[in-house]
């Protein structure tokens, strides 16, 4: 970590630039790995994964046997926190479920308003560092209550080859139906065309760096809806002595 006390107006500027490349440099990247995905498939997609996240395996789609092998890693106290955070989710979310309304506007003309579930969607789920498994409960729980039939999980490995057990033990948990083992890019371009492993889905949810937000709204030339191009998190926490430094660090 970079700490930085008083530094001098003048080096403001400097200070808080972002390590961002060019749009221009992003998007030529993201169209050539969309472009092979859409060609070559699985194929493509173990390429970029091998390039880019350093792991290389013959199944990128999770097993059953990892997924309990993921469970039994998880600590109890860390599940329970994640239930409870389920429970919770759960309750707001259901309290958004509504009937079929019907109005008369006059007579002889009726208007009505009804909720159907996206068929298949996917998720996408940052992994690395800070493995997001709070995503994972924030976006399959909505989907689980809407009654989307398929939930496509994307999540980039480690260099073994390996998904963060608390993001599989959300995913399990929440109902998701399919978890691959990809990121980036090509997770991007996988869900938007469909591979051998991965299906087509409607509309791709989740975080994620500037190529996978690039990535997003090149998906949509391709007819599939994103949720939002999110951009960077500016967050500020104002603390005195009073506070618990355990927990400021847990929020930011």
């Amino acid at each position: 970590m970079n700490k930085i006390f008083n530094p001098k107006p003048e080096t403001w500027s400097d200070i808080l630039k972002r390590p961002t490349q060019t749009i221009d440099d992003i998007e030529f990247t993201v169209k050539e790995i969309f472009k092979e995905v859409q060609k070559k498939g699985d194929v493509a997609v173990a390429k970029y994964t091998s390039l880019f996240d350093g792991a290389k395996f013959e199944n990128i789609e999770v097993s059953i046997a990892e997924i309990e092998q993921a469970i039994a890693l998880i600590p109890q106290e860390l599940k329970s926190a994640i239930q409870l955070a389920k429970s919770n989710i759960e309750k707001f979310h259901s309290a958004q479920k509504t009937a079929k309304v019907v109005v008369e506007t006059i007579e002889g003309v009726n208007c009505w308003q009804e909720k159907r579930p996206i068929q298949k969607i996917g998720l996408y789920i940052p992994g690395g560092t800070a493995p997001l498994f709070s995503t994972v409960l924030m976006l399959a729980v909505p989907a689980n209550i809407a009654g989307c039939n398929e939930i496509v999980l994307c999540s980039p490995p480690d260099k073994n080859g390996n998904i963060n057990p608390a993001i599989l033990y959300a995913a399990h948990l929440c109902g998701v139906t399919k978890i691959v083992k990809i990121g980036g890019i090509q997770a991007i371009a996988a869900m938007t065309f469909g591979t051998e492993s991965i299906p087509t889905v409607y509309k791709i949810f989740g975080p994620g760096n500037q190529f996978v937000t690039v990535a997003k709204q090149l998906a949509t030339q391709f007819g599939v809806a994103i949720d939002i191009p999110a951009g960077p998190s500016e967050l500020l926490i104002v603390a005195d002595d009073s506070a618990v430094p355990a927990f400021i660090a847990s929020d930011l």
